[in-house]
């Protein structure tokens, strides 16, 4: 079902690219997908335009060492415009798209600085807009509960983290100091294990000695996933030595509990109530509404579901890809939405657009998209990480330098590289963290209802 686009909207301003044959790609979102298909049709045949909400890309993998201040958000991003630029046949548009016009063939983004509206033509769209936060149905826990998906995400629960332990620091009540240093993370996933272990490393280590009134290495964190074991994608052997590792760091993992309740002071695990300064939120994934711009069939997480080709039913110009798409693997199982999957989806659609465009035809037969699944990688604090390479199970400090070398290679630039590199180094022999900062501290996000009360005689352990 195409997006109507309402009278006024058409007499809003309207963009167009340069007056050429050159068919036009649009591509909305500049993730792993989407700008790895605008770097593959870089010197194509057509004129190509990048639209997103941000002005930068992020790695997104490493976003959990930003929210426990061991990286900062320009070590992991990289301005769109500067990794696109040496191509002349692309352009980058900062902008949010609210939806798609089909019958019009128009792609409808708002404007950051006056909220305008303006109407992108193209020829063929590729759609990779991501994913964001699923509560199951509980929104009002995003208030509570913040997510992991972008540089202000990250920023916002560093503040939250170090701002438990100044308040805490201040406090003269030894139990709700306590409730103050317990960090729940909801999600036993790669990004809950590896926010669990930076944690309670950042909590044991790294500001052990900064503090006079409280003994940060008290602080409780507790990992909270609902299914019968850690790291489901992995095989059941590294999920069991990804819980060992963590336990021996002192987090506490509390499987086959799910989390019935959140609200500023806490949590309720299992049924019973536990007091905490902080719930990090990393269970559950809700995709763009992408699908509903194109009238695309989608599956319970909001993905679209799409053709071989990775076209939207009934919508040969049109590419769904990366968290955007519901896609299965040679197995029959659905693939999962991290960075290897975007990444060889975004080449696989720029080389089919360019079969198609040589041959003049937008319905030109192809080769379907097959994943090739290289493996999963996760790191468990300083010293530890378990991961597959095909038939290889690897873990321990072996597994840690192999994922270090993967993300480093995956990094955009050079400088990005040479820095996370001196900084992991420089964590790895004195445990410290250099961007321990708390940036606006007013916390504008935060819930204003006077002092919250996180502890009860019954509920604290």
């Amino acid at each position: 079902m195409a997006t109507i686009t309402p009278p006024a909207l058409q007499r809003r301003s309207q963009v167009s690219h340069k007056a050429s044959r050159r068919p036009h790609i649009v591509i909305v979102g500049a993730g792993f997908g989407g700008l790895t298909a605008a770097q593959a049709l870089g010197g194509a045949p057509a004129a190509v335009t990048v639209i997103d909400h941000s002005n930068h890309f992020v790695f997104q993998p490493l976003l959990y060492q930003v929210a426990t201040a061991e990286l900062s958000p320009a070590d992991i991003s990289a301005p769109i415009r500067s990794v696109l630029r040496r191509w002349r046949n692309i352009r980058t548009l900062l902008g949010n798209v609210t939806s798609v016009d089909t019958n019009r063939r128009v792609v409808i983004a708002r404007d950051q600085t006056k909220g305008r509206d303006h109407l992108i033509p193209y020829d063929y769209l590729v759609l990779a807009t991501g994913a964001g936060q699923s509560y199951f149905g509980h929104d009002d826990w995003a208030a509570w509960a913040p997510g992991l998906k972008n540089n202000d995400d990250a920023t916002r629960i560093r503040r939250r983290i170090l701002l438990a332990f100044e308040e805490a620091e201040l406090e003269p009540d030894s139990q709700r100091a306590r409730a103050l240093m317990t960090f729940i993370v909801v999600g036993g996933g790669p990004t809950g294990v590896e926010l669990a272990g930076a944690i309670s490393e950042l909590a044991r280590h790294a500001i052990r000695h900064d503090f006079r009134h409280i003994d940060t290495a008290q602080t409780r964190v507790l990992l909270v996933e609902a299914g019968p074991r850690l790291l489901p994608q992995f095989p059941e052997e590294l999920s069991r030595k990804a819980k060992r590792a963590l336990e021996h760091m002192g987090v506490e993992v509390r499987l086959g509990e799910a989390v019935s309740d959140i609200d500023e002071t806490g949590a309720k695990i299992g049924g019973e109530w536990t007091p905490a300064g902080n719930v990090i939120w990393a269970a559950g994934v809700s995709a763009s509404p992408a699908a509903a711009w194109v009238g695309a069939p989608a599956d319970r997480a909001g993905r679209a579901r799409v053709n071989g080709d990775l076209t939207a039913p009934g919508q040969p110009a049109i590419y769904i890809i990366g968290d955007t798409a519901s896609t299965t693997g040679k197995d029959g199982q659905p693939l999962p939405g991290v960075a290897p999957v975007a990444m060889q989806q975004g080449r696989y659609v720029a080389h089919v657009l360019r079969q198609r465009i040589a041959a003049g035809d937008a319905s030109a037969p192809v080769a379907p998209f097959h994943y090739f699944d290289r493996g999963y990688l996760a790191t468990i604090g300083r010293t530890h990480a378990v991961g597959t390479i095909g038939p290889l199970r690897l873990s321990g400090p072996i597994a840690l330098l192999v994922w270090s070398g993967v993300h480093i290679s995956y990094l955009i630039g050079f400088r990005n590289r040479i820095l996370v590199l001196a900084q992991w180094f420089w964590k790895y022999l004195t445990f410290q963290r250099s961007a321990r900062l708390i940036t606006d501290s007013r916390g504008a996000d935060e819930p204003r209802g006077g002092k919250r009360e996180l502890t009860s005689a019954s509920s604290v352990q």
